[in-house]
């Protein structure tokens, strides 16, 4: 056993949308989960276009209004408040599902309750625990080219969210290419967990022992380095 406390050394969820957010490319369609991860469009890299995409119909809107300045015509599908990029665009509901359905988005980048070393996620429901249904989630996980996962590394018990094998309903199949935890950056490569970067205070021995499945290297591991001052 260890007496390393992950919580302690964590990054914060702003910090983890911030690396999210550098490795958005220039260009790329991109639709933010609901909650946490519609942080990372705060963190867009300056010079960079990307285009934010929405289930419940635009394309293109922007970062969060000021408090006081939202227009509630203007909702994204958290029903959180939004901007409008210039050249934004709406419609149907169907429409946008389309766009999902069809290909047409380079990125979706989503939270979790659970991922597997295999890819698979889950992060709709736990136990009786949940949203109602797990809705448009299971479109984008399929039909975005990537997708990608912002996470706390544990639970709030401190029990591994990175795990050999999902306990709850799953969202998708084999679905996530990479994971942002709050400990370390991590892909999803042969059914297996590949380290990229890791906090450096912590030991790979520490990063194992809060991981629910092994984690594997594949060439240097770099230093897990963001802003301090989000």
């Amino acid at each position: 056993m260890t007496d390393f406390n992950p919580m302690e050394v964590k990054l914060s969820n702003a910090q983890i949308a911030w690396r999210a957010a550098q490795d958005i490319e220039d260009g790329s369609y991109v639709n933010l989960g609901i909650g946490f991860p519609e942080m990372v469009a705060k963190f867009q890299p300056e010079g960079r276009q990307i285009t934010y995409h929405t289930e419940n119909g635009v394309l293109g809107f922007g970062k969060a209004p000021e408090p006081g300045e939202e227009d509630w015509d203007l909702i994204n599908a958290g029903k959180k408040a939004i901007t409008l990029s210039p050249g934004a665009s709406f419609f149907h509901h169907a429409d946008s599902f389309a766009m999902v359905r069809g290909g047409h988005l380079d990125l979706a980048v989503l939270g979790a309750y659970q991922v597997a070393q295999n890819g698979d996620l889950a992060n709709w429901r736990v136990g009786s625990k949940g949203v109602p249904a797990v809705g448009g989630a299971m479109d984008l996980v399929h039909g975005a080219k990537r997708v990608a996962v912002v996470t706390d590394h544990v639970t709030k018990k401190g029990e591994p969210k990175l795990v050999e094998t999902c306990a709850f309903p799953l969202t998708g199949v084999g679905c996530v290419t990479r994971i942002y935890t709050s400990l370390a950056v991590i892909d999803i490569e042969d059914g297996k967990f590949v380290l990229r970067e890791k906090l450096p205070n912590i030991s790979m021995e520490e990063l194992q022992s809060v991981t629910g499945a092994t984690l594997h290297t594949a060439g240097d591991v770099l230093d897990l380095i963001v802003p301090e001052d989000l």
